[in-house]
């Protein structure tokens, strides 16, 4: 029975030493990925903030500005992409929605970003687009990679179409998270006007023929919970401005938006329950089932070739038996 059940530990610790490794490196890249119709929303906010009034070409102080940035999984773009190539993909539609402190639309840009379900990488595809315009990525936008590392990122930007480094700063607590604090700036740049102005009759080429120029610089802040690679809380310092308009204005630039954009609190709240939840599922797949699984099977070995040693042991000796003499019984 000993020899029995030492084959039957054994086994299972040669099942259960298989298993880590596999989990790890094998189950962890293809079950950790974001889901092709994931739709998330967000909400920004500039407390003050200023804005341009482009009906006196006048720059103002205002109460607030609200941005709503939505993404939107499109799953038969998906499906329709992973058919030319050997990767799961994921299409998100975004869009970026400025109002101002009334709620009138101040810009709206549209977005669709193609990229590796589980690597994050970008997916240079035909539509990829940033405002009607075709782009091809480089490095991350809106989410980093699961099991982000302490080191600078290829970050996107949409405004200028081009991508550079977003660099690790270190390593922070936020709401009880573990977090990687990043930071990017994009010096004054020239960037497109967008498509859709927040004044009928006013366009990019009525603005273009004005001699008016669009220029934009902003210091972008992340935090970043690394096993999930989810953003829990990111900021901006931006600015815009409109160059040229020294013989509309007698100023040569004019601002166009400024403020310190900022998530809605109780966005925040929700994104870090959120990553706190997947965290967990991630390291499941990536340390505590692969750990408890390694312990166990040390275990089951030694606990196997303990049995197996007692079943290989002599029997002890016993003392020989003696024969009692017959007693004879008196006559």
């Amino acid at each position: 029975m000993r020899r029995r059940a030492s084959l039957v530990l054994l086994s299972l610790a040669v099942f259960l030493a298989a298993m880590a490794p596999t989990l790890r490196w094998y189950a962890f890249p293809r079950l950790a990925k974001i889901p092709p119709n994931q739709y998330q929303e967000m909400v920004l906010e500039a407390r003050p903030a200023t804005l341009l009034d482009y009906g006196t070409l006048k720059a103002r102080e205002v109460e607030k500005i609200t941005i709503v940035q939505t993404l939107k999984g499109n799953v038969e773009e998906s499906k329709r992409i992973e058919r030319g190539t050997d990767r799961d993909v994921v299409v998100w539609d975004g869009l970026s929605y400025v109002m101002g402190p009334d709620g009138a639309m101040v810009s709206k840009i549209p977005e669709r970003y193609v990229f590796d379900a589980h690597t994050q990488d970008p997916v240079n595809v035909p539509g990829e687009m940033v405002d009607g315009d075709p782009v091809t990525r480089e490095g991350i936008e809106f989410k980093w990679p699961f099991l982000t590392e302490k080191r600078d990122y290829l970050y996107f930007d949409a405004q200028t179409r081009t991508s550079s480094p977003i660099h690790y700063v270190g390593t922070r607590t936020f709401r009880g998270l573990e977090v990687y604090y990043y930071e990017q700036t994009i010096p004054w740049t020239q960037v497109p006007m967008p498509k859709t102005m927040p004044v009928e009759g006013i366009t990019p080429d009525v603005i273009a023929s004005m001699g008016l120029t669009r220029w934009y610089t902003t210091k972008r802040m992340f935090w970043v919970e690394p096993v999930t690679g989810a953003p829990v809380n990111g900021e901006e310092i931006h600015k815009e401005e409109l160059r040229g308009a020294k013989a509309l204005t007698g100023k040569d630039t004019v601002t166009v938006f400024a403020g310190h954009v900022k998530m809605r609190e109780d966005y925040i709240a929700d994104t870090v329950e959120l990553v706190s939840a997947n965290r967990t599922t991630v390291l499941l797949l990536v340390s505590r089932l692969p750990w408890t699984f390694t312990v166990l099977a040390l275990l089951l070995l030694a606990l196997a070739l303990w049995l197996e040693s007692r079943s290989r042991r002599p029997a002890p000796a016993t003392a020989p038996r003696t024969e009692r003499e017959p007693v004879t019984p008196p006559v």
